[in-house]
């Protein structure tokens, strides 16, 4: 049974001070029969007092407000978790039982929000390609590690040609991008073909070398394969989710699972830095300073002029002359 040490750093440092700054983060990590949560501390500068509840999907949510001048918030998630490996499916119902027990689906309020995909320009060429590799007469189970495996085949992993708005055309005709982006490509290939799939965030830990996504949030995919459940898998390392994942919100698509997001009155210059740092069975201590391995910049946008607004501050000056 893996043990991990999760730290998790966000920090937003604000050109000017900043104040009215209301938050809400999803970086509870998501306990059920492959995870126990030893431990979990949410750490934030200025000590706000933290509001939680639990969100349509069955995630924890924080929220909290910072009303004070500040120029900058600090947040660090800081948990201990334990993982157990997955009992894989038996896959034993003929194939066509399948595919029939996941129409009866299409009208289950439980999984509607998992199997409509978007609307997508991109929506023909997608199904026109894909129609070659997905095969009806084999079962819901090999045709999703099918297109788990055409994603990572077929888009390179690559740091900043995207963001968390990217439509799934922009993905498709890049055939590039980051965990999100696979996720989001993959479960728009999962619905189109009535496979019911969901988004997940998380983490991904460094139990083995060379895999994809370490050092920051991870993003992944959970399908309803019939008669067993949710089976996680992840495009970006073309695997099946097991004891090296740890979850912290599932839902439609990344904007359900967005680990820290809000808004507050100011200076819209501010700098975001993102690191996240797993140790394997470590004891939970302070947070470290590491590199963030995300950094944003957002500098002040340029206003245009307003022809009232410079005749008042012309007539200001013309004041201060006399």
């Amino acid at each position: 049974m893996p043990a991990y040490t999760i730290k998790h750093r966000t920090r937003y440092a604000y050109a000017a001070p900043v104040i009215d700054c209301a938050n809400q983060v999803m970086v509870y990590p998501l306990p059920d029969d492959r995870l126990e949560v030893k431990k979990h501390e949410l750490i934030i500068t200025h000590t706000p007092e933290v509001e939680v509840f639990t969100d349509y999907f069955g995630n924890q949510v924080g929220v909290f407000s910072v009303i004070a001048p500040h120029s900058e918030l600090l947040i660090d998630s800081l948990a201990e978790v334990v993982t157990h490996p997955i009992q894989f499916p038996m896959d034993e119902q003929p194939a066509a039982e399948q595919w029939q027990h996941l129409h009866a689906l299409r009208g289950d309020a439980e999984f509607f929000d998992f199997l409509a995909p978007e609307h997508s320009a991109a929506t023909e060429a997608i199904r026109a390609t894909l129609d070659a590799v997905v095969n009806r007469t084999e079962k819901p189970l090999k045709n999703a590690l099918v297109l788990s495996e055409y994603v990572y085949d077929h888009f390179a992993y690559q740091q900043g040609v995207t963001n968390v708005e990217t439509p799934t055309e922009e993905i498709w005709r890049l055939q590039a991008g980051v965990c999100q982006d696979f996720a989001h490509i993959l479960l728009f290939m999962l619905r189109l073909y009535g496979i019911p799939a969901r988004y997940v965030s998380g983490y991904i830990c460094p139990k083995d070398e060379g895999v994809r996504g370490t050092g920051a949030t991870h993003a992944w995919v959970e399908a309803y394969i019939p008669f067993y459940g949710w089976l996680g898998l992840d495009p970006t390392n073309n695997c099946i989710v097991n004891d090296g994942h740890v979850r912290m919100a599932i839902g439609r698509n990344f904007s359900d699972c967005t680990p820290v997001k809000g808004t507050y009155k100011g200076t819209s210059a501010h700098r975001l830095e993102v690191s996240v740092h797993i140790e394997n069975g470590t004891p939970l201590t302070a947070p470290t300073p590491t590199e963030p391995i995300y950094t944003q910049e957002v500098a002040a946008p340029i206003l245009p002029v307003n022809s009232y607004r410079k005749y008042l501050d012309l007539q200001q000056q013309q004041q201060q002359q006399q």
